[in-house]
Order: C-alpha cells, then structure tokens, then sequence
C-alpha cells in the first residue's frame, strides 16, 4: 500500500480514530473499575467495624473491654494490612488492633454518631469511621468512634490486573478491527480502482470507453469523462480532416496557377482568382478547425446576453440597411456551452441573415424541453430573415462537408459549413427552411 494513496490515508485516519476511542475507553473503564472496586472494599469495611462492635463490650465501670481473639484473624497479625482503632469523642485512642502497633489514625471531629466516613488517607491507606453511642445496661453512655482501615495495595492490584487484562484485549480488538477496516476499505474503493484500471485500458488503445459497472456515485464521473475522451477525439478527427481537406482543395488551385507562370500577364485575373480561391479555402479550414464544440460539463453561458452582443455589432456593420431587430428571446438563457462555438454558430446565422435580409431579422430561443427525432433539446434558436431565401435545393449543397468556397451561393458557404460541423459535434440538428412569417430563410438549431 501505497503512502500517498488513499486507501492509507483512510486507514490511518480510521486507525487514529480508533485508537483514540480505544484510549478513552481504557481511561472511563478503569476509573469506573477503580470506583467499583473501592466500594467493594468500603462494603468490606462496614463488615469490620460491625465485627468490632460486636465483639466490644462496655463495663459497668464505663470502660470498653476487647477480646484477646478477634474474628477476623488479620486484626491479630502485625503488618497484615488490616488494621483497626477504636477512639472515645475526644479523639483519644483507648484500643488498637495487634496488627496496628505502632500506627494511629485520626478520626474526624465533624462525624455525627450513626454516620460513616470514607477517605483515602496520606499514607496511601482507605479508611472507614464509624461514630456511635454506647449505652451500657444501667443508663450509662459514651461516644465512641470505630475506625477500620486497609492498605491501598489490595485497590491498586487489582485495577493494575484489571488495565493489564482491558490493554491485552482493547489491542487484540484494534487489530481485528484495523483488518476489519482494511478488508471495508479495499470493497469499498473497488469501484475507483476498477475505473482506473478501465482508463488505463483506454490509454493503452483495449477500450475505447468507459463501459464498467460502475457505483451510482462514479456514474457521472464516468459519462463526463467519457464526453471529455468523444470530444478530444472529434477534435483530432476535425484536425485530420481539416488538413486532408485543406491539401486536397489546394491542388487544383496550385495546378491552375503552376499552368499560369508561362504567361503570367494574359492569366492575370485568373492568378488573382485562384489566389483569392485558396484564401477562402484556408480560411474556411481554419475556422472549421479551431471550432471546439464542446458540451461543458460545469459553468454556464447566458445565450440571449450572446445574442444582444451580436446584433448590437451586426447593426452597427450594416447600418446603411436600417435592419429591424425582432427578438423574441429569453431574458436569461442560461446553457453549459463554449462562448466561443456560441458566436460561431450565433453569429454567422445572423450575420448571413442581416447579409441578405431587405429589412427585418427576427431572432427567436426557446430554453424547454424540445422533442424532436426520438431525443430531447434543451435550447431552440431560430433565425429568420425577409430576404430572398435559398432553393430548397441548394440546401443540401452549402451544408455539404467539403465544399470549395467557390461552391458555396449567395455568400452561405464558410459560415454555415462551420455552424453545420459545430452543431454536428453538439449532437443537435440544423434544420433551414422558408419563413412563413417573413418569407426569406429560416434557421432553426436544436442544442441537447
């Protein structure tokens, strides 16, 4: 596994984050086991000092008398651990058990007879208090307080035993963890893995798409690189075809003006002919070439701020015709196209439009839903104009891929061959007809 990929980032982040839980867990649990076990032994405690009060007895004389054997046998043994006190209200010892030669403790004077005190002391000793009132057979009383207390030894091994045993079995539950992750983290990048692998085929000439079964969150990932692989493989087939195009409309031209060498003063005009013929030849191929046509999968153009930009300039280069603008067009058309193929197909419509036109351009976008031959369209333009139009027969002609400039009638040849390939390469249609509204040509383009 590799540093910089992904699955080892996943695995150490997931593994961080285990290993923090892990450690709070360890800290909560072994405080709680601490609390447990040090009221289990305050519960032992109580036993004691109860045993202790069974086994004392108070004299007729006011003086509180302990057997020689105590019930519980660490009482008798010195340095056992268990250690045991009896003071009277004013703190002063009277009894102290034989394990506890040598010790003392001191007892609170806040504690009110009947209650316990539970504490830890300096010493490193859990100690229990008990104050009670003794009353003898004849009315006699005295206050006394019952001290137990035990060595924090017995606490400390036993929550030393009990975070040695939690670690053993937390780090035995990280590691199956950690492969359980492991083997979650490789099923569930298989998808990435499967299209890298599927676009390394593309690259190495097996495929020519991506075509896997792919997860629903990698489909658009996959129709949008699949859109990018058609388009750069439309442009370098445009580019091929541009230059084959380009070489083969050059030779009769070069061939023509090769003859007119001999004689250069008396093919004059013809030399200029061909010069001007292979000028819009180049041209025309150069403008089909650069097109891009391309559907961009993000960002968005405003196709009717295109549109008033194209005929604010048009009625400006033909200003000597006066042309009536008739725009029927959306106040914001938003589309995910290439500005620059917009202009080309916009402006060359309209600008053959106002070519022709005697008076009224009528310029018209539609951004609904367009059913047209088995597929959906997004956006309709449609140009028209009241000039004299073009034979339906022609049409076929000046849209035909290939055609010399020559070829090309009433001034609708480079510009309409580019906006057919542009709106080719969208996917959508380009449809010419007569307008029944102005009687000159009509322009429809339908963009998916």
């Amino acid at each position: 596994m590799q540093i910089k990929s992904l699955s080892f980032r996943l695995l150490v982040s997931a593994g961080l984050v285990l290993a923090a839980f892990f450690a709070l867990v360890s800290i909560v649990l072994e405080q709680g086991f601490r609390e447990s076990a040090e009221q289990a032994l305050k519960e032992k405690l109580q036993v004691h000092v109860y045993s202790l009060l069974s086994s004392a007895e108070l004299k007729n004389s006011g003086d509180l008398t302990m057997p020689t054997y105590l019930p519980e046998p660490r009482f008798a043994t010195p340095g056992s651990g268990l250690y045991g006190f009896i003071h009277e209200a004013n703190k002063e010892l009277i009894w102290r058990s034989p394990s506890a030669i040598g010790l003392n403790v001191i007892p609170s004077s806040k504690l009110i007879a009947g209650n316990f005190e539970f504490l830890l002391t300096e010493q490193g000793r859990y100690t229990l208090h008990y104050a009670v009132i003794w009353k003898n057979i004849i009315g006699m009383e005295r206050e006394y307080i019952f001290t137990v207390t035990e060595d924090a030894q017995f606490v400390s091994n036993e929550v030393a035993r009990f975070r040695k045993t939690l670690r053993v079995w937390l780090l035995a539950l990280g590691v199956v963890l950690m492969f359980i992750q492991l083997t979650l983290l490789r099923w569930g990048l298989k998808p990435l893995r499967l299209i890298v692998n599927d676009l390394e085929a593309i690259e190495k000439g097996r495929k020519i798409h991506l075509d896997g079964d792919y997860t629903t969150e990698l489909e658009g990932l996959a129709g949008n690189i699949n859109a990018f692989i058609n388009s750069e493989r439309a442009h370098l087939k445009r580019y091929r075809n541009a230059l084959a195009d380009l070489a083969h409309s050059l030779k009769t031209p070069l061939s023509i003006l090769r003859g007119c060498t001999e004689s250069f003063s008396v093919n004059k005009e013809t030399v200029k002919e061909q010069i001007l013929r292979m000028d819009e030849i180049v041209e025309y191929q150069l403008q089909r070439a650069a097109a891009k046509g391309e559907y961009k999968t993000t960002g968005t153009v405003d196709l009717s701020v295109i549109i008033k930009k194209i005929s604010a300039s048009l009625a400006k280069v033909y200003i000597d015709k006066n042309i009536l603008f008739d725009m029927a067009v959306l106040e914001q058309n938003l589309v995910c196209y290439e500005e620059g193929d917009l202009y080309e197909i916009a402006g060359n419509l309209m600008d053959n439009a106002c070519k022709w036109c005697r008076h009224t351009v009528k310029i018209s976008s539609v951004s609904l839903n367009q059913r047209k031959g088995r597929r959906n369209y997004s956006v309709l333009l449609q140009i028209e104009d009241d000039g004299p139009g073009i034979p339906d027969g022609k049409l076929a002609e000046i849209l035909k891929r290939g055609v010399r400039a020559d070829e090309n009638i009433h001034g609708h040849g480079i510009g309409m061959a580019v906006v057919y390939e542009l709106v080719g390469l969208f996917g959508g249609v380009l449809e010419g007809k007569k307008s029944k509204s102005l009687g000159g040509m009509k322009w429809s383009v339908y963009l998916p």
